[in-house]
């Protein structure tokens, strides 16, 4: 068993070219194209989000990966209007080397119970163990992966538009949330607040969750 740490992977962008983007989509509502400058989509694009005209944000997209547990993605993916593309334990066998013939589990921080920790490994290492048997056995990965508890890490990929990047964030970043999706939705809504802060500037977080937890952002080129 491996217990590792959850990190993000956004594809990079341009924040600035995604909202003039927005912009010049916008402005076809009212062939205004010539009053485009350097920073007009600023002024354009508070406008819209003030008066609840969102329905421009739809125009671009943002695409990231997540390597989290697998309770996180079962809450990211009740969101309808994102795309994903999940690690499927159907099909992806921990007993095989790509593996490492073993299970990886997410490193649950926000349990700081030294007892309550050590009762936590103790019965993943149980659940590792009996799924490990079973595979010896002739099991399906099927069959197994009934065993697996939420704490399995898996990676998987997320589509959304700006429009719905800033529902998300709303929902998912906030003290209400499991600390599990906070992990990754902070430090992600962080990054869009740098990138684009004319959209997403607004939007309160947990600021109280302790930084040292966010999971690693990583910006990757494509």
């Amino acid at each position: 068993m491996r217990i590792v740490e959850p990190y993000i992977v956004v594809e990079k962008f341009d924040g600035k070219k995604i909202m003039k983007n927005i912009e010049r989509a916008c402005r076809t509502c009212y062939r205004s194209e010539g009053k485009i400058t350097d920073d007009s989509y600023k002024n354009l694009i508070s406008n819209c989000i003030t008066r609840g005209h969102e329905s421009v944000l739809e125009h671009e997209k943002v695409t990231v990966r997540i390597y989290s547990d697998i309770g996180s993605y079962k809450d990211l993916t009740r969101h309808r209007f994102a795309s994903f593309s999940v690690e499927s334990t159907r099909y992806c066998s921990y007993d095989k080397d790509k593996y490492g013939n073993e299970i990886s589990v997410i490193n649950p921080v926000y349990i700081k119970d030294i007892e309550m920790y050590k009762i936590w490994k103790e019965t993943i290492e149980k659940m590792e163990s009996g799924y490990m048997k079973m595979k010896e056995l002739g099991a399906t990965t099927d069959m197994c992966r009934n065993l697996l508890p939420h704490s399995t890490a898996a990676e998987y990929t997320m589509t959304a538009n700006i429009r719905e990047w800033k529902h998300i964030f709303n929902l998912r970043a906030n003290n209400h949330v499991h600390p599990a999706v906070r992990q990754v939705m902070i430090p992600l809504l962080k990054y869009f607040k740098e990138q684009m802060p004319e959209i997403f500037e607004e939007i309160p977080y947990d600021e109280e969750f302790d930084p040292n937890y966010y999971a690693k952002l990583i910006v990757e080129e494509i």
